[in-house]
């Protein structure tokens, strides 16, 4: 079948209903038949558009990253850089909650299909780190950060929030600490910890507050929606 004559619209619903199914019902749901059913076409078009089912879920994988990219880009650059990285935090957080169905494949945390992650699929991932890397960078040229290794202060934040993602989604904090108090805990913790100062991180913090409805908000963008630059 010629690639124009592919439907994008069909693309898309076999992703989402693959993650579906993955999320649902786990990975013996992953059938070219059950995907098909349900998004009401052949199994041929699983093979049209992906190849083989590895395929797919190495698109959900690149869905994944491309859905978090998307969120990163919600969050405004201001003159508070220090908030505007404490808003990435909750906007990397806010994906995993959002899309928990591609954020178990995204890290190849699951074997599906004979597929496993390649170097070219983690650097389709790293690339996601870019806008943290630039936030970083605006920290250290403001002053508010003593650390000057950007690309080391975006892995320790990346690490950090992923730590607690996977914590949160599991169900494993331990009450009463809640995710909120725990994610405001570890990112007030680490920008102090790079350098900042107590009470400047402080207004940021109060500061990113304010703005995380909007701008840390679900993602509701259909699968294919983002573009990567």
């Amino acid at each position: 079948m010629s690639p124009r004559k592919l439907d994008p619209g069909t693309r898309a619903a076999l992703v989402d209903i693959a993650a579906r199914l993955l999320a649902e019902h786990g990975a013996e749901a992953l059938s070219t038949r059950k995907i098909a059913a349900e998004a009401n076409t052949s199994t041929m078009a699983v093979y049209t558009h992906f190849g083989s089912m590895s395929g797919l879920v190495r698109e959900m994988v690149h869905e994944g990253f491309a859905r978090l990219e998307r969120q990163f880009a919600r969050v405004r650059r201001t003159d508070d850089p220090v908030a505007d990285m404490v808003l990435l935090g909750y906007a990397y957080r806010q994906n995993a909650k959002a899309n928990p169905h591609l954020y178990a494949v995204m890290f190849g945390g699951q074997s599906l299909a004979g597929f496993s992650l390649t170097e070219d699929d983690r650097q389709y991932g790293r690339y996601t780190l870019v806008t943290v890397v630039d936030c970083a960078t605006r920290c250290i040229e403001s002053g508010r950060f003593s650390q000057s290794d950007p690309l080391l202060i975006a892995h320790e934040m990346w690490i950090a929030s992923h730590g607690l993602v996977n914590l949160e989604l599991g169900g494993y904090l331990i009450d009463p600490v809640d995710a909120d108090r725990c994610y405001d805990s570890i990112l007030n913790g680490l920008l102090i910890g790079v350098g900042d100062d107590p009470a400047l991180v402080a207004a940021s913090m109060a500061a990113s507050t304010k703005r995380r409805p909007r701008e840390a908000g679900a993602d509701s963008e259909p699968a294919g929606a983002g573009t990567r630059r």
